[in-house]
């Protein structure tokens, strides 16, 4: 368990540090496919629109797929190659799974590239090769800007670190429940 929860290469860390970092780096993660989703839209629509199942600005499946790219793949950051090609795999692959459990299950389609612009690859309107290629890359802009500039963050200002990262995950997920179970 430790190699998976290991950011930070320093001993004098603990595992709770690891834990205030990924928690930090998912909520940023959510955020910024807020951010992706909502200029993407505006591009193909030529309008802004609010996207997701929330309140605020942020997106819960770009909580899953941040978690699993740390998790897999922070391991192999030094072989960027390897970085990209499996984060296409692991965001494909979660992408196609929850659309395919949202609409299978609870007759609920949250997205939907047969009616999109640049949606070539498109596999059921649940995934799309640019979809892909941008998560992949994108977790390139996670493992080797976004970790290494939220670690050194973390190393000089830990006790705020530690309060932001405490009120924005208890901020996002009280959005999450709320939305999601008492609207």
């Amino acid at each position: 368990m430790k190699r998976i929860f290991n950011i930070i290469d320093n001993n004098d860390f603990k595992t709770k540090d690891n834990i205030f970092i990924i928690f930090l780096i998912i909520i940023l993660g959510c955020i910024f496919g807020f951010i992706y989703e909502s200029v993407f839209y505006k591009i193909g629509l030529g309008y802004f629109i609010k996207r997701g199942s929330t309140f605020g600005p942020w997106i819960p499946i770009y909580i899953v797929g941040s978690f699993l790219i740390i998790i897999i793949t922070y391991r192999f950051k030094n072989k960027p190659l390897s970085v990209f090609l499996l984060n296409l795999l692991i965001t494909g692959l979660l992408e196609y799974i929850s659309g395919f459990i949202l609409l299978t299950f609870f007759n609920t389609r949250l997205w939907d590239y047969n009616n999109e612009i640049w949606n070539f690859g498109n596999i059921n309107g649940y995934i799309c090769l640019r979809s892909v290629l941008f998560f992949g890359l994108s977790s390139l802009f996670l493992i080797y800007i976004l970790i290494p500039n939220i670690v050194k963050l973390y190393m000089k200002y830990k006790k705020e670190f530690r309060i932001i990262t405490i009120l924005l995950s208890i901020i996002c997920a009280s959005d999450i429940i709320i939305y999601n179970f008492f609207k």
